[in-house]
C-alpha cells in the first residue's frame, strides 16, 4: 500500500515540475512574442526596441546569479566580472573563428561557447579558494575578484595579424604586429565589434540559460546544493561533499554569466571593461 502511494506521488511530483516549468517558458516566449508584436505595429520607440538586446542579458546575469545566491545560498559579489571575461574573450574568439569559418552566425555561437569555457575556467580557478568561504568573508572575496579581473583587463592588450594573437599587459606598442587589428586596446577597451546580437537569438539565449539551471536544480546534484544551502552540517554528515557542490553550482553560474557577457558586448559597437 506504501509502495502505490509512493508510485502515485512521484508522477504528480513531475507533472507540477513540468507545470512550473512550462510557465516559466511560456513567460518568456510570451514577451518575445509581445515585443516583437509591438514592434512591428511601430509602437516600440527606438530607446526601447534597442534595450531589448541588453534585457535578455540582464536576464541570463540574474538567472545565473540566482544560482549562486538563491540555490547554493553563497553571498557573490563579483559575478559581473565573470560577465567582463566572457564579453572580451567572446569579442576575441569571434575576431579569430571569424577568419576560419566567415563572419556569420556560426563563429558567433562558437564564440558564445567559448566564451562560456573561458568564463567557467575562470569561476574555477577563483572557486578554489572562494568556496572554503562563508558568509561575509565569501563577499568580500568575490568582490576583490571582480575588482582584479577588471584590473587586468583595463592593462590588457590584445591583436590579431597573420602570425595569430598577440597578448601584453604593456601598451600596444609591445604587441609586435605586423599589420592586423587591434582588438582590446587596453582601458579603452575593443572597438570595431561586429554587432550580431539580436533580440530573438537573446531569447534563445534566455532559454537555454533558463533550462540548464532548471535541469540543475531538479537534478540529484541541485538537490545536494540545497542541501548545503539548508543545513551544511547534516549534509556534511550524510557524506556530501560540501565543497564540490558549492563549486559545480559557482562554475555553472559563471559559464552562463560568460555566455551572457558575449551576448552583450555583440550587441555593441565598442565595449570598456
Amino acid at each position: 500500500m506504501a509502495e502505490t502511494t509512493t508510485t502515485a506521488a512521484a508522477p504528480r511530483r513531475m507533472s507540477k515540475r513540468l507545470q512550473s516549468n512550462l510557465i516559466t517558458y511560456g513567460i518568456v516566449v510570451a514577451f518575445f512574442v509581445i515585443m516583437t508584436a509591438l514592434d512591428a505595429a511601430g509602437i516600440l520607440t527606438n530607446s526601447l526596441a534597442g534595450q531589448l538586446v541588453p534585457i535578455c542579458a540582464y536576464v541570463c546575469m540574474a538567472v545565473s546569479l540566482n544560482l549562486v545566491v538563491g540555490i547554493s545560498g553563497e553571498l557573490s559579489l563579483g559575478h559581473a566580472g565573470f560577465m567582463s571575461v566572457g564579453a572580451f574573450s567572446g569579442v576575441v574568439a569571434f575576431s579569430v573563428m571569424g577568419g576560419i569559418v566567415g563572419n556569420g552566425l556560426l563563429a558567433y555561437v562558437l564564440a558564445l561557447i567559448i566564451a562560456a569555457l573561458i568564463a567557467a575556467v575562470a569561476g574555477f580557478v577563483i572557486g578554489i579558494p572562494v568556496m572554503r568561504l562563508r558568509g561575509d568573508y565569501l563577499a568580500i572575496v568575490t568582490l576583490a575578484f571582480g575588482e582584479i579581473i577588471k584590473n587586468i583587463l583595463n592593462n590588457l592588450y590584445v591583436g590579431l595579424d597573420a602570425n595569430g594573437l598577440h597578448f601584453s599587459l604593456t601598451d600596444a606598442k609591445s604587441l609586435g604586429m605586423q599589420g592586423g587589428s587591434l582588438l582590446i586596446n587596453g582601458p579603452q577597451g575593443a572597438a570595431g565589434i561586429t554587432k550580431m546580437s539580436t533580440f530573438a537569438i537573446g531569447i534563445v539565449l534566455v532559454i537555454v540559460t533558463v533550462t540548464v539551471v532548471l535541469n540543475l536544480v531538479n537534478s540529484r546534484t541541485g538537490r545536494a546544493i540545497m542541501s548545503v544551502r539548508d543545513n551544511r552540517i547534516a549534509a556534511e554528515s550524510v557524506g556530501i561533499n560540501v565543497t564540490k557542490y558549492r563549486m559545480i553550482a559557482f562554475v555553472v553560474a559563471a559559464a552562463l554569466a560568460g555566455a551572457a557577457g558575449c551576448f552583450y558586448a555583440m550587441g555593441y559597437s565598442s565595449i570598456v571593461p
